[in-house]
């Protein structure tokens, strides 16, 4: 897919690896939509790389469609808006699980719905959905977060054939441990010692090449990390008791005790 002169609707825009995304987007020659829910943050970046802005509150359906709407026509969607859903269950209210699915799942699932029958038409057009690590493998401490991601990773790999003859691609970016911004970098949460991390811009170059490519999956991770992430879906018990001996419940617990407020 040719990012330059295509329209690009980027959610989660105000967040710190959905700016990196937006700026790596713009050198590519983009014309952008970007979306979020503080303005803000949204007018400034808008202000900065000639874009368009539509505020709005992905975990409400009617802000969904009023995003449809006032959108347009969407050569590229990169679904990147999520909130943290960290924490143990039982420390969620329903209204917090609802707008964990809304915002993570559902919201990106009724854009794609929305925009492929345009792009089967055109036979052109791309859909890129940020997962995560934890879409792979399970962590304690975090099953509203795991269920959302391990959803957006099954959903994008099942439509990626069913669109592959139709000319629109379809990508998954699974970032692992993020610094300097991003849900990890906010939490204040500490690593073990030799627990590797990467950059936003990392992430942000990892949905460029994954657009033009039209590359299936690409992870952002240390090979350590990414390689926990393939053992822990062919082997999960074991590689919960690896993560438990590892302090993986005390990063997971440390994570969601400086994000319960984003819920």
């Amino acid at each position: 897919m040719r990012i330059s002169g295509s329209t690009v609707l980027l959610t989660g825009a105000t967040g710190g690896i959905g700016q990196a995304i937006a700026r790596a987007l713009k050198l590519r020659g983009a014309e952008l939509i970007l979306t979020g829910r503080r303005t803000d943050v949204l007018e400034p970046l808008a202000a900065e790389l000639g874009a368009r802005t539509l505020a709005v509150d992905l975990s409400v359906a009617a802000e969904v469609d009023r995003l449809l709407r006032e959108a347009g026509q969407i050569d590229i969607l990169v679904a990147n808006a999520a909130l943290p859903g960290s924490g143990k269950l039982d420390s969620f209210t329903i209204e917090e699980i609802d707008r964990a699915l809304d915002v993570n799942l559902r919201a990106p699932i009724v854009l794609a719905h929305a925009l492929i029958p345009a792009m089967v038409e055109r036979r052109s057009g791309h859909l890129l959905f940020m997962s995560s690590l934890a879409g792979k493998s399970a962590t304690p401490g975090a099953s509203m977060y795991n269920a959302t991601k391990y959803g957006l990773r099954g959903f994008a790999a099942a439509l990626r054939p069913e669109l592959r003859d139709h000319g629109v691609g379809v990508s998954t970016v699974c970032p692992g441990f993020i610094r300097d911004a991003g849900m990890f970098a906010d939490s204040g949460a500490k690593l073990p010692t030799g627990v590797g991390t990467r950059s936003p811009e990392d992430v942000a170059k990892a949905v460029v090449s994954a657009i033009e490519r039209n590359r299936g999956e690409v992870d952002v991770a240390p090979f350590a990390l990414r390689a926990g992430a393939i053992f822990g879906g062919v082997a999960p018990e074991m590689a919960a008791a690896f993560t438990r001996r590892a302090g993986g419940e005390k990063i997971a617990s440390d994570f969601a005790t400086g994000q319960s407020g984003k819920r």
